[in-house]
């Protein structure tokens, strides 16, 4: 037998001789396949099924009162799509007429008033509701709470700063510019009063600020359908383009050169700068303004939120205006 390891003394030898090629046979095993196709063009994927829905059409793609909803330029990029997710989230945001383009509910769902609303609410807006495995949702809504209901916001068109420099616009021009604020209900209460007093707009700077959430659209009432949202990608160089424009900058600090009361520019066009709650404004930013303003209260000890110092601000503006007969 050949090879035989039993016997005694055997020594094993190798049968490897001389390396022989395939001849080109087999090239085409050896050729790479490609870098690997994106999630969306895989037909088996759920990014490629999801890809293939038709989008919302009707009255499921804004908000349903309050005239045509207004969301900025489209020239200005757009932030990644928000999940809301939970029974109570879902319904108060269809109830807000926050815009949706989808709603998921969970296989099997143990339906109570809160789905079903929502469900009716959807049915009636216009946006689909698609079923889907708990597993699904649960990445849907990156492991948030979401009791087998989520629904899908879409992102936000914010406008650019400078479509608010319109000659043409009725009224003196009135705009409100955050300064650090971070809590989006601040910014849908700045959005509300803006609207209440005849503001033309608000301006959030790219970084470090707040930007429109589902919160901020809920918090605004509607008002965000009719206000635009612009971004700054630097707020200084944007207040100062809005002085080379003719406004006037003012910033809204508890040590303030002025109290508002005694404010002799609210017949000029206005931009009104909050900053935040806890470290007021920017140094830049203050040192841009050309007057810094502050609100007189009868205790030191308290201090307004950004949302009701700008309220107050606006409403100071528009009494102004209305005793002199400047149009709003």
């Amino acid at each position: 037998m050949p090879g035989n390891s039993q016997r005694r003394g055997a020594v094993r030898k190798s049968g490897k001789g001389a390396l022989v090629g395939s001849g080109g046979q087999r090239r085409k095993g050896l050729e790479g396949r490609g870098p690997t196709p994106k999630a969306a063009d895989r037909e088996n994927h759920p990014a490629h099924k999801r890809a293939a829905r038709p989008a919302t059409s009707g009255r499921g793609s804004g908000p349903s009162r309050g005239g045509t909803a207004r969301h900025g330029n489209p020239r200005r990029g757009k932030a990644s799509s928000e999940m809301v997710a939970g029974r109570n989230s879902v319904v108060e945001a269809l109830r807000a007429d926050i815009p949706a383009t989808t709603m998921y509910i969970a296989t099997r769902i143990d339906s109570d008033d809160r789905v079903r609303e929502a469900i009716t609410e959807a049915t009636r807006r216009g946006i689909p509701v698609l079923e889907c495995p708990r597993g699904e949702l649960d990445r849907l809504t990156d492991g948030a709470v979401h009791q087998g209901l989520a629904l899908q916001v879409p992102a936000y068109e914010y406008a650019d700063p400078a479509d608010f420099i319109d000659p043409e616009a009725p009224g003196i021009p009135l705009v409100v510019a955050l300064d650090g604020i971070t809590d989006p209900r601040n910014l849908g209460a700045v959005i509300r009063s803006v609207a209440a007093f005849g503001g033309h707009g608000v301006v959030v700077p790219e970084r470090r600020s707040v930007g429109m959430t589902a919160s901020a659209w809920k918090t605004s009432a509607g008002a965000a359908a009719r206000i635009p949202v612009a971004k700054a990608g630097n707020l200084t160089r944007a207040l100062e383009s809005y002085q080379k424009a003719g406004f006037f900058v003012i910033g809204l600090d508890m040590d303030g050169d002025v109290d508002l009361p005694e404010l002799d520019l609210a017949g000029e066009p206005l931009v009104v700068v909050v900053g935040s709650e806890g470290k007021g404004l920017s140094r830049l930013v203050r040192e841009t303004c050309d007057r810094v303003v502050s609100i007189p209260m009868v205790s030191t000890v308290e201090s307004l939120n950004a949302g009701i110092a700008a309220g107050v601000t606006l409403y100071e503006i528009a009494r102004q205006r209305a005793a002199h007969g400047s149009p709003r």
